[in-house]
């Protein structure tokens, strides 16, 4: 199977949102290379970034989840390498 290899980087603009994020993230462990998370309190917002290495298919789909939560924005950067597994 082809598999990529992204970066996410994601917005929470309301904290509400983060255990509905938690759970899709949970959901795509096994693709999630590494998570850091950092709060931004003058702004009262967090941002998180994802590597991920997963099927072009399956990136889009957990980005559509994310995408799909209040408050919440999400973009993906590709890089042009497929490698298969």
């Amino acid at each position: 199977m082809n598999t990529r290899v992204a970066v996410m980087s994601i917005i929470v603009e309301d904290r509400e949102s983060a255990e509905a994020l938690n759970a899709i993230l949970h959901e795509y462990g096994e693709c999630i290379i590494g998570r850091m998370g950092l709060p931004y309190k003058p702004k009262n917002i967090h941002i998180i970034c994802i590597a991920v290495d997963a099927p072009q298919d399956t990136i889009s789909a957990l980005s559509g989840k994310i995408g799909n939560l209040k408050h919440v924005s999400v973009k993906t950067a590709f890089s042009s390498a497929v490698s298969d597994e």
